[in-house]
């Protein structure tokens, strides 16, 4: 994984998501509220998990799947990743593509759920109306050695209400960052390119165990 993936996946796993095990929101809970609650709950649910923290692949794979993914909008971001390529193709594409890029993402941040420590998060005041329906929730995270690392999340609210779409990490938004790989690899192989290598990734990390905190 290149550093500036490394620095997004610590980050945003760090404060990004997680809820109870039943994952329906809360009615009428506000998007800098859910960010809170879920930010706090992530924390303490990997720092009381000794398995967690040495890197149990089937546990945090568990709380990957059960309290991450069900609050993130993988065809929205996977869209926006793809952007005009997006629209010519076929909705099977579509659908594979979504899946593939949300299968890495799982990887990505399993990966780096180990590795929280004693980070403290710090939000912002929120600037927006009752009546928006995409929002940006502004926090940074605190680290025992360095700078705080500023942590920005977009959430747009729909049907099964608010999802997270895109995090920025010290200036520097997931999405965009994904665009210039997948308009590269679309443009030399096509979707069905882009397809293959999404799944060729996710098959190597799917062999080799997930890492151990350094120490």
């Amino acid at each position: 994984m290149k550093p500036v993936m490394q620095l997004f996946a610590a980050a945003a796993a760090t404060v990004v998501f997680s809820t109870s095990v039943i994952a329906a929101p809360v009615a009428n809970e506000a998007p800098d509220a859910l960010v809170k609650r879920i930010s706090a709950d992530v924390i303490d649910s990997v720092k009381a998990d000794k398995d967690i923290q040495a890197g149990n692949r089937a546990k945090i794979m568990d709380l990957v799947n059960s309290k991450i993914l069900p609050y993130v909008d993988a065809q929205k971001m996977t869209q926006q990743a793809a952007g005009r390529h997006w629209r010519s193709a076929t909705p099977e594409q579509q659908q594979k593509l979504t899946q593939e890029f949300r299968t890495l993402l799982v990887y990505t941040y399993a990966g780096a759920l180990s590795t929280i420590k004693n980070e403290t998060v710090e939000f912002k005041p929120m600037r927006s109306s009752p009546s928006d329906t995409d929002v940006e929730v502004r926090s940074q995270v605190n680290v025992s050695r360095g700078e705080p690392i500023t942590l920005n999340y977009r959430l747009s609210k729909g049907d099964q209400g608010w999802k997270i779409y895109d995090v920025n990490v010290l200036g520097a938004w997931l999405v965009q960052t994904y665009t210039s790989t997948f308009n590269s690899e679309i443009s030399k192989n096509g979707i069905d390119g882009l397809i293959k290598r999404l799944a060729d990734r996710n098959a190597q990390l799917a062999s080799k165990p997930l890492a151990a905190p350094a120490k």
